[in-house]
């Protein structure tokens, strides 16, 4: 069987570069600039261990320790809809910074992860049908 990541034929320096374009784009984006600006206040320091989370899920790199889950989860303001809005634009940053097998590679990694994190953060307070329990 063959490795799923091994078509994420990605280097650090385009990690990097990936995840600076993008969060410049979220800092002047209407939903997710507020969003993300009530949690960070040292933007480098931000996107320096996102960039450290894909690394270590595309290219298996160490430096990464945490909880993407549980971070979404204490944020308190992330919202139904937000995943796929932050998706949508990470797909037009990835499609606009790397030739097109990378972005759709990245791309597909990017919205596996996105469905669980959305399932686990908003989805888990919901009943089928998007009916949120009220406890």
């Amino acid at each position: 069987m063959s490795d799923p990541l091994a078509r994420l034929d990605l280097t650090e320096p385009e990690i990097d570069h990936v995840v600076a374009r993008f969060y410049a784009r979220v800092r002047d984006h209407a939903m997710l600039g507020p969003v993300f600006g009530v949690h960070v206040t040292d933007w480098p320091a931000h996107e320096a261990r996102v960039a450290a989370f894909w690394k270590g899920a595309i290219l298996r790199r160490p430096g990464y320790d945490g909880s993407p889950m549980m971070v979404h989860r204490r944020a308190g303001n992330v919202r139904p809809g937000m995943f796929s809005t932050w998706l949508d634009l990470f797909d037009t940053v990835l499609a606009e910074e790397l030739p097109q097998p990378k972005a759709a590679a990245w791309s597909a990694l990017a919205h596996k992860i996105g469905t669980s994190l959305r399932q686990g953060v908003v989805e888990r307070d919901m009943l089928p049908g998007g009916i949120p329990k009220l406890r």
